[in-house]
């Protein structure tokens, strides 16, 4: 699992992938598909489970709606 302590390091636009990509596995889990897809080592989101990806989706929305009000 990759670290995302500070995401303030990370560029709008890697922000943005970001999201969309939690977004996406957030849908492959409320699937309720008995087994969700592995993803492969080099993925942003590998070794996620449904929970971490939640809560990471909040602070990459958080991050990022503090950057639009600056």
């Amino acid at each position: 699992m990759k670290d995302y302590k500070d995401l303030s390091a990370f560029t709008d636009k890697k922000l943005r992938t970001l999201r969309n990509n939690l977004n996406n596995r957030l849908v492959s889990f409320g699937k309720g598909e008995k087994e969700v897809k592995a993803l492969p080592p080099s993925h942003l989101l590998h070794g996620m489970d449904e929970a971490n990806c939640k809560t990471l989706l909040t602070k990459v929305q958080g991050e990022m709606k503090k950057r639009s009000r600056a």
